[in-house]
């Protein structure tokens, strides 16, 4: 039930505000404050404009933010309620009377935010300059410096894959090939409690230059990332000529049949075929292969003089690696198709990625840095195959001879080395340092052990619980049964 306000009280109220604020007046009446500010607007006691002379609202109005209500009260000889409520009245806010948390923003602590924004992290400018991050927030979008990741001197991964491709597709792809084949530097950088991939500018621009002949530059607009590098614009160009003339959209029926037709003809290599069809000479050979298709492109005379590659054709080609022209242009200068430039460069580097190639050979002429082949790709280049090959067979001759000498040991008890834990087989030495075995001292006689499959003695100088015969037989045991199981269902998948 409401409380019906006494004369008394309705006196003390009009006496005493706005000197006393709500609160107070509520304590001594022992009202809420809600009763007392509603009842004071029902009587009609509001703030009187004429009683605040326009000196006063000046310096209120001056030093709203800078001062607390206490050290106006005092200049002005008001109490801090009033001069809160005449705040009010003036338009101003303040979350409570008399408590000014508001610290107004010095002329440094806004330069330290512009040139940091984006640099800095959030927390590390809140603590810097002793406020909350709510406060650089918003002081951020006072000053209109924009979004934290668009004002440092990088960008995200993503916002440069966009870039580069102007799809907003997954990363999947280009994090295994860009980063994680390539080594193109990404950092991690913690943005509200999330962490981003960023790409610093200067770091992308020394390793795309590396890399320029992977990176298609035909598909960024031209400062799509700010100011470039002098040869970008010479490399784009270079990109939008071997677009033109090399094709990557799907093929088309039409295509297919002027294909087979050109290849049942039996006059075109890959290179007339490459520049009549404008696509690549692997696109042809795997489209040939998807078609099923039994002709082929006729093959290049690679034995007359005109097909010998001379010194000025590896100039044109070093050149050309250098410079980040693609296969099919340095294939045009040079009068070859691309298959054959393809060849030659895996021929000496053993890789056609151009940009290995670039490192590996660097300011030095055509063959400098050429990487020394392994035995599996020596037998596959007909540079090395002949002499790899013999090598080999040498080593297998001495390999099953001494596989013969090993089988034909007899264990003899009066064969000292044969029976001796000590001597290793395989190096033809003795563990224990010995190089006369009838002198040795250090004989330690190989046990004999008892196969528990068949019960046979069998000698070795490893522990083991079956003889060699029947460890044989298990597995071919084991295989038997492996074709029985899933040999079927996986012929009939």
């Amino acid at each position: 039930m409401k409380k019906v306000w006494a004369d008394w009280e309705e006196r003390y109220l009009r006496n005493n505000w706005p000197d006393m604020s709500d609160a107070d007046i509520g304590k001594r009446l022992g009202r809420s404050v809600e009763s007392v500010r509603t009842h004071r607007y029902v009587l009609g006691i509001k703030v009187d404009p004429a009683q605040w002379a326009p000196e006063e609202d000046a310096y209120i109005l001056e030093h709203w933010q800078d001062q607390t209500d206490e050290e106006t009260a005092a200049a002005l000889n008001r109490t801090p309620n009033a001069v809160y409520t005449r705040g009010l009245s003036l338009g101003l806010f303040r979350r409570k009377a008399g408590v000014n948390k508001w610290r107004r923003w010095t002329q440094e602590e806004v330069s330290y935010l512009r040139d940091n924004w984006g640099m800095v992290t959030i927390q590390g400018i809140s603590r810097k300059l002793g406020r909350t991050e709510a406060a650089i927030l918003n002081k951020v979008q006072e000053l209109g410096l924009g979004a934290f990741l668009e004002h440092g001197d990088y960008i995200t991964l993503h916002q440069l894959l966009v870039a580069f491709t102007n799809t907003g597709a997954s990363d999947t792809y280009k994090l295994k090939s860009w980063i994680e084949n390539r080594g193109m530097p990404v950092h991690t950088r913690l943005i509200k409690e999330k962490r981003v991939r960023i790409i610093y500018l200067d770091e992308f621009w020394e390793w795309a230059e590396k890399h320029r002949s992977f990176l298609d530059f035909s598909k960024m607009e031209p400062l799509a990332l700010g100011e470039e590098p002098a040869w970008v614009a010479e490399q784009r160009k270079k990109d939008f000529k071997a677009f033109a003339t090399q094709r990557k959209d799907p093929w088309t029926p039409a295509e297919d049949s002027r294909l087979i037709m050109l290849l049942r003809m039996q006059k075109y290599g890959y290179a007339e075929l490459s520049e009549m069809l404008q696509r690549s000479a692997g696109a042809i050979q795997r489209r040939c292969n998807d078609l099923g298709i039994k002709e082929r492109p006729v093959k290049a005379d690679n034995h007359s003089e005109e097909a010998k590659w001379t010194e000025a054709d590896f100039e044109i080609l070093a050149d050309g690696i250098r410079n980040g022209d693609s296969y099919t242009e340095i294939g045009r200068m040079i009068g070859k198709s691309e298959k054959a430039i393809r060849g030659k460069v895996y021929f000496v580097y053993l890789t056609e990625r151009a940009d290995k190639v670039r490192e590996m050979m660097g300011d030095q002429p055509w063959g400098s840095g050429a990487p020394v082949p392994t035995v599996k790709q020596a037998v596959h280049l007909s540079r090395t195959r002949t002499e790899t090959k013999a090598m080999l067979e040498q080593l297998a001759g001495v390999l099953y001879r001494r596989t013969l000498e090993l089988k034909k040991v007899d264990y003899d008890h009066y064969f000292q080395r044969a029976m001796c834990m000590n001597w290793d087989d395989l190096h033809s030495c003795c563990a224990a340092g010995c190089e006369d075995c009838d002198a040795c001292t250090e004989f330690i006689r190989i046990q004999p052990q008892y196969c528990v499959r068949c019960g046979a003695t069998f000698y070795e100088r490893k522990e083991n619980r079956v003889c060699a015969r029947c460890r044989a037989a298990r597995k071919s045991q084991a295989f038997r049964k492996y074709q029985r199981l899933y040999g079927g269902r996986r012929n009939n998948e």
